[in-house]
């Protein structure tokens, strides 16, 4: 049970000081907590025998005047101090997950769903906080507090009566750990169920337009629903037991009360407390009811901790596929790319789906890439940004291995258009600076010239500022695409990557952001694949890849004269056109 406060030690550690002095101060109120019933029962002994005068009474009231601006004092700053310490905590560990995700690799995100991700980013982090919090406030109440407690109850009235009071509290004790470990079971159940169901809640908004094309949007409400009354079930059996924990206190408190009331009242005929010791006592088993449910909300809290902490903690111990090597080679300038036998497949998968013998790219070098989909176009461009590991041969950038390479550097010196464009639920000011941080609205509507999104720009409501929606709804494919070319265009990588990035635009546009392309891209090198070969025409070097494999390689006359399987597919789409 306590496991979760060892896995937590490194913070606990760190703030040592935080929690040293909220801890101090608890205890310090607790303390004084203390002194109230014995003044109740001093001044009702002096009431009995008849012997309270006016000074002992106006003494007794400041007293308890002052206690309760001191407790109130150092209250506040044990709850400010400790609960605030649980704040930092969390942020803490949603800003290692954060920079967790940012360093995994294709292969994390196929093994963990987005909503399973998002669930451990959100509700397992709040049952992590609450142990550094709330956890800590009832450790602290349930044994120091309770010790100082029974302490004053046998030293100051009578341990006879004291330990006949507490009989109950051995058999709660092993009820609690009982119920602590169905809590953390069906705890771990609920989590990942409502993991699977923040997935289903994505997928389904994000595809809610197939949903509708396909009219599947009840049977999408029945899976929904189906996974909704699952998560509730788990939660419902977390309910069961933790409704148990108050009536099972409630009724070792009243066992505890029923004993105290008896024996202490026998104690009292028989001269061996006072009247007003039986009271004070009385009031201190009242004040024992929080700390034996504090017992109760520990286990509870503990638990739900440790199962929380288990989830995010084997979130933060996976380990990237492609990391960057421990003493990098860094290169000042790059002026080629060279694949020399160089093969490579997917993680989990036997066959190749990358076999080039050789291929040189030189700077400033134009280079298409053509073939049939699943030729291993968009595989060949996710080797150059080492999104995966298993490549194998010489894949060199200014003739250094790619693998010596600091992965910041790689990635900075490549421009990035995928096939499917990510876009930011932002401004369109504020994806196209994405890929430069702080770019004045000059080099926006120049980058946008060289996309040929200008006059689009001017029929959106709010222009720069017009909001793209999630993951751009509110625009068009072609629209998304042009945006994500004039964010690669503003970054002016050495390396610039678009990979059938002008699939969704009709032909005159695209031969417009070709010529911009090769006007702005003299000296730097462009990769261009796509499936309409009119976009690779002018490169200097044209590629076509089938099965992984180089087939036919050249310019765009040498391959129309070589009457292969470009000059084919070049025919067909011409007439198409």
């Amino acid at each position: 049970m306590f496991d979760v406060l060892g896995k937590l030690s490194w913070f606990f550690k760190h703030y040592w000081k935080r929690y040293t002095f909220a801890i101090t101060a608890l205890i310090i109120a607790s303390a004084i907590g203390l002194i109230p019933p014995k003044l109740l029962g001093y001044t009702i002994d002096h009431i009995r025998f008849e012997t309270l005068t006016t000074k002992i009474l106006i003494t007794v009231i400041i007293i308890y005047g002052s206690i309760i601006i001191i407790h109130y004092i150092i209250s506040f700053l044990w709850d400010y101090t400790l609960f605030g310490g649980s704040i930092i905590l969390e942020k803490w560990m949603r800003s290692r997950l954060m920079q967790h995700f940012l360093k995994m690799t294709p292969t994390f995100f196929g093994k963990y769903k987005t909503g399973d991700l998002m669930a451990r980013s959100t509700n397992d982090l709040k049952a992590i906080a609450l142990t550094a919090g709330f956890g800590i406030l009832t450790l602290v109440d349930a044994t120091t507090f309770m010790f100082m407690i029974i302490a004053m109850m046998g030293f100051t009235i009578s341990w006879k009566l004291t330990f006949a009071a507490l009989i109950p509290l051995p058999i709660m004790a092993i009820i609690m750990n009982k119920y602590g470990a169905a809590i953390h079971h069906r705890f771990t159940k609920a989590q990942d169920a409502f993991g699977e169901m923040n997935n289903e809640v994505l997928e389904s908004i994000r595809g809610v337009r197939v949903i509708r094309a396909f009219v599947q949007e009840r049977q999408d409400a029945k899976r929904f629903s189906d996974m909704t009354e699952d998560v509730y079930e788990k939660n419902m059996a977390v309910a069961r037991v933790d409704a148990l924990f108050e009536p099972t206190m409630k009724i070792l408190v009243g066992a505890s009360y029923t004993i105290g009331l008896g024996f202490g009242a026998l104690l009292v005929f028989r001269n061996a407390i006072t009247l007003g010791d039986l009271v004070t006592f009385n009031v201190y088993l009242g004040m024992l009811i929080w700390p034996m449910f504090a017992v109760g909300e520990l286990i509870n809290v503990l638990q739900r901790g440790n199962a929380s902490l288990d989830r995010v903690n084997k979130i933060l111990r996976y380990q990237a596929d492609v990391q960057s090597p421990k003493y990098p080679v860094h290169v000042n300038d790059l002026h080629d790319i060279q694949f020399q036998h160089v093969t490579f497949s997917y993680p989990f998968t036997t066959e190749n789906q990358i076999d080039i013998n050789r291929l040189s790219i030189q700077k400033g070098d134009t280079i298409g890439i053509v073939g049939k989909t699943g030729a291993g176009k968009t595989t060949l461009f996710k080797m150059l940004l080492r999104e995966y590991p298993n490549i194998k041969g010489k894949l060199t950038f200014s003739t250094t291995d790619i693998e010596q390479l600091e992965l910041d550097q790689l990635r900075h010196w490549i421009g990035y258009v995928p096939q499917d464009q990510v876009m930011f639920s932002k401004t369109i000011r504020e994806n196209i600076q994405f890929g430069k941080d702080g770019a004045t609205d000059e080099e926006i509507y120049r980058v946008m010239e060289l996309a040929h999104f200008l006059d689009d720009i001017k029929q959106l409501p709010k222009g720069l500022d017009t909001k793209v929606g999630e993951s751009g709804v509110t625009l068009s494919g072609g629209q998304k695409q042009r945006v994500a070319l004039a964010r690669a265009f503003i970054k002016n990588p050495e390396v610039l990557i678009l990979d059938d990035s002008m699939s969704a635009v009709d032909g005159k546009t695209e031969a417009n952001i070709i010529a911009h392309l090769r006007e702005e891209r003299k000296n730097k090198t462009t990769l261009i694949a796509a499936h309409r070969l009119s976009a690779v025409t002018h490169a200097d070097h044209i590629i076509v890849l089938e099965d992984g494999k180089i087939s036919e390689e050249g310019t765009h006359q040498e391959l129309m004269e070589l009457g292969g399987w470009y000059k084919e597919q070049y025919e067909q789409q011409q007439l198409e056109t």
